[in-house]
């Protein structure tokens, strides 16, 4: 049976208009409320028989005539529901593939929503009865699908980490695969990095919410192979957080990763509170890649790394070369450049290498002025999280501390 090869939202709640090609795992991420339950929802509410129909409440604000038009296409047959509430209903879902839905709500009981198609109510079969409680009642459920041999299912998950330990979350999604390898379909959303893979970018379906625009989703294009190689080897579940940010703030290292949410602090932020993660990309040679990550992904970043030579002297052709890779990748407008490098930039001794974050640590805690080029860096993540343009040097900064203006090298 075939499966959805693209999916059309219109005028469903927070989704005006949405378009989705999801291969066979797709995972939909985004903050809360940014309208990943609002497709899910949508396709089952398409595929499935004895799902509700639309009201009057799920028609979006300023939809056209008041109608919502959801379709699916699946090899060479297109499915719709075209609705304008609570007046007219046209559907067709005739050979539609069938779909199990596993709403977070119902995680502690049956499941499953409703599911009418044969193939879906003799799969609902295996995953009864649920001796587990919470997350482990999917996981085993999961589990027998993957024993049973299914195929040719839609499977829609909300959350499939809630209440399993990381462990556990790993082990669900190597369940998924194998799943999805069986020629089953698994869309789902969620909020742990460990669920999602930078070797399979083209499985990520981003979703944010646009004021005045609703909900909108960006599909990145698989990574080359020797790039996805890479990214591999670099990628751990904490480096994966990057798909989960509003923005980024790309540093060489631990002593940048742990001294900058004291810089953060001294202009009055809190990165988790503005949704930034602080990425240290373990040495400067590897920033290109993130930010090339960045960019297919639509994620805004800032890039902080060391010149590596004192201003008017010209670095060695190694640090040459990795700075202008940077600067090609990232936009000039994204650099803040060190000069030379972080431990002259914020006054740590160049003779004392040892022990560097707990050094910095001290000094960004002991109430300093903070350096120009860590403040235009700081300015500029924030600004791009919140999506706003970047900001003038003091604008916008907590009566906290006031360090100096912006200066930083780009």
């Amino acid at each position: 049976m075939a499966l959805l090869e693209r999916v059309s939202i219109h005028g469903f709640r927070g989704a005006r208009t949405v378009e989705l090609q999801p291969q066979k795992l797709c995972a939909l991420v985004g903050e809360a409320s940014s309208g990943r339950s609002t497709v899910l929802t949508a396709i089952w509410m398409l595929l499935e028989a004895g799902a509700p129909v639309p009201n009057a409440t799920d028609i979006s604000q300023g939809a056209d005539g008041g109608r919502i038009r959801l379709e699916a296409a699946a090899g060479e047959r297109t499915y719709f529901l075209d609705a304008r509430p609570p007046a007219t209903l046209n559907l067709n879902r005739e050979g539609a593939p069938p779909v199990l839905f596993f709403p977070a709500s119902r995680r502690g009981s049956d499941l499953v929503s409703v599911a009418t198609h044969p193939k879906a109510v003799k799969a609902v079969e295996h995953l009864q009865p649920a001796e587990d409680d919470g997350g482990a009642a999917l996981t085993a459920g999961i589990q027998r699908l993957v024993d049973a041999r299914v195929r040719g299912l839609v499977l829609l998950i909300e959350e499939p980490e809630l209440y399993l330990s990381p462990q556990a979350q790993r082990h669900l999604y190597r369940l998924l695969r194998r799943l999805a390898e069986r020629n089953n379909q698994i869309i789902y959303s969620t909020h742990a990095s460990s669920l999602l893979s930078v070797a399979h970018l083209d499985e990520l379906a981003l979703v944010r919410h646009r004021r005045g625009a609703g909900a909108t989703l960006w599909q990145p294009e698989p990574l080359p192979a020797d790039a996805s190689f890479r990214a591999l080897a670099e990628f751990d579940a904490e480096r994966a957080e990057i798909f989960l940010s509003r923005a980024v703030l790309l540093v060489e290292g631990m002593t940048e990763k742990l001294a900058l949410p004291f810089a953060f602090d001294a202009l009055g932020y809190e990165p988790d509170s503005e949704g930034i993660f602080i990425l240290e990309t373990g040495g400067k040679a590897n920033m290109p890649l993130f930010a090339g990550i960045c960019n297919e992904c639509a994620i805004p970043y800032v890039v902080v790394h060391d010149r590596d030579a004192p201003r008017g002297e010209q670095p060695n052709e190694s640090e040459r070369v990795t700075n202008r890779a940077i600067a090609q990748v990232a936009g000039r407008g994204r650099v803040v450049q060190l000069v030379p490098d972080f431990e002259s930039v914020v006054g740590l001794s160049q003779n004392r290498r040892a022990r560097k974050p707990e050094r910095a640590y001290r000094r960004f805690s002991s109430g300093r002025p903070l350096p120009e080029e860590l403040s235009e860096a700081v300015e500029r993540v924030v600004a791009a999280a919140r999506g706003e343009k970047r900001r003038p040097s003091g604008a916008g900064r907590s009566p906290k501390a006031r360090p100096g203006g912006a200066g930083a090298t780009s």
